[in-house]
């Protein structure tokens, strides 16, 4: 009995396994390798591909309405102009002297800004000293008078002063080439009791020249300024 069994079993994994390498067909359809060669159309025509030959196959395949779908670049915005920069009505600068006026002028010249641009001739007076003072008061006689008052406080540098000028019966105290120096004097001057001191810059008369633009706008204005860069004169002011 044992021997039967043994050899049932033994029958039936043989059926089992020919089954599954498909020696035995199937129930549905004939599918081991022959039957599939013969059912594929035009076998004899397959070619195998390389990875990229298939690569390259495969992207050209994308369909058309993958790329339908990609959204259109949206339209480039339309610029719109700036608007213009307010006009300046009237711009000065200070007063320059001969050589920076000069300068000044050759860089304004690229600007071409034609009647918006006018020069000004300014009087200057070149400052070499100052004149430590006091004001002519009653002529002749005032002048005496209040040099004995100063003989008397014991300031004996002094002189009238004549001549045909706004000065003239002045009493000067001294000539000093500083602002700084004058300052002093006339403070200690004061100290001693002496009313009335003044300090007067003096020097020789001469010309500057200052520049007025109208009708300018902002950006016109900065090049002005950047003409002017280096000259300490190149400041602009409102017009009075």
């Amino acid at each position: 009995m044992l021997r039967f069994v043994f050899w049932a079993l033994l029958c039936a994994n043989a059926l089992l396994f020919a089954y599954g390498r498909g020696l035995l067909g199937s129930f549905e359809a004939e599918t081991h390798e022959p039957a599939r060669l013969r059912n594929q159309l035009a076998a004899d025509k397959l070619v195998l591909l390389s990875s990229d030959q298939a690569q390259a196959v495969a992207a050209a395949a994308v369909p058309a309405e993958e790329e339908s779908e990609t959204p259109a670049p949206a339209p480039a915005a339309v610029p719109v102009a700036a608007a213009p920069s307010p006009a300046v009505a009237c711009v000065e600068t200070e007063a320059f002297a001969a050589g920076d006026a000069r300068r000044f002028e050759t860089r304004l010249a690229r600007l071409d800004l034609g009647a918006r641009q006018t020069r000004l001739t300014v009087p200057f007076q070149e400052v070499t000293s100052h004149l430590v003072y006091l004001p002519p008061a009653n002529g002749k006689e005032g002048a005496d008078r209040r040099t004995a008052e100063l003989r008397e406080r014991g300031v004996t540098n002094s002189f009238v002063m004549q001549g045909d000028s706004p000065l003239k019966w002045a009493i000067s105290l001294g000539v000093f080439k500083t602002e700084t120096a004058a300052r002093n004097e006339a403070a200690r001057l004061t100290k001693l009791g002496v009313a009335g001191v003044r300090v007067l810059p003096r020097g020789p008369q001469s010309q500057r020249f200052a520049y007025r633009f109208r009708d300018i706008d902002a950006a016109i204005r900065n090049r002005i300024v950047e003409a002017g860069r280096g000259m300490s004169a190149a400041v602009l002011h409102i017009c009075r």
